[in-house]
């Protein structure tokens, strides 16, 4: 498997999938692109399986020294493989070379899984709020 950081958004054909991937796993695609060109520092870091994309993470600098992990996932088929902790290894690489301190991502009780996965990946829960749905966010973070 090959793993890329890109600054930006990614050529037509690497978003493309990666829209489909997010679309199966969030139903919401047709809002990624237009909140991702609004970020600050923008990265795709992409797990790549023969040229198709089998998972990815998303995430833009929220200040010189801390960024924010947004998004991310892994397609279904390819799941309890240990892809999700590549792409947050090969992130978290990618940020120590810029100079970021730490890395911040948010998540729900929902999403065990993820929550579990940045646990055991050395982030601690530094706060929660109540979303206007009424969903509980957990806000994580890790000193890099």
């Amino acid at each position: 498997m090959d793993f890329l950081n890109i600054e930006g958004l990614p050529d037509a054909e690497k978003l493309k999938q990666v829209l489909i991937l997010h679309e199966h796993i969030f139903s919401d695609s047709h809002l990624l692109v237009s909140k991702a060109q609004t970020k600050t520092k923008l990265l795709f870091t992409i797990g790549l399986e023969k040229d198709e994309v089998v998972g990815y993470k998303i995430g833009y600098e929220l200040n010189s020294d801390c960024f924010y992990s947004w998004l991310g996932g892994v397609n279904e088929n390819n799941r309890n493989k240990g892809i999700a902790s590549k792409l947050m290894h090969e992130q978290h690489l990618y940020l120590k070379e810029k100079g970021y301190k730490s890395v911040q991502t948010k998540t729900k009780n929902s999403w065990r899984n993820m929550l579990i996965l940045n646990i055991k990946n050395g982030f601690d829960v530094t706060g929660t709020y109540t979303e206007k749905s009424g969903d509980l966010k957990i806000i994580l973070e890790k000193s890099l």
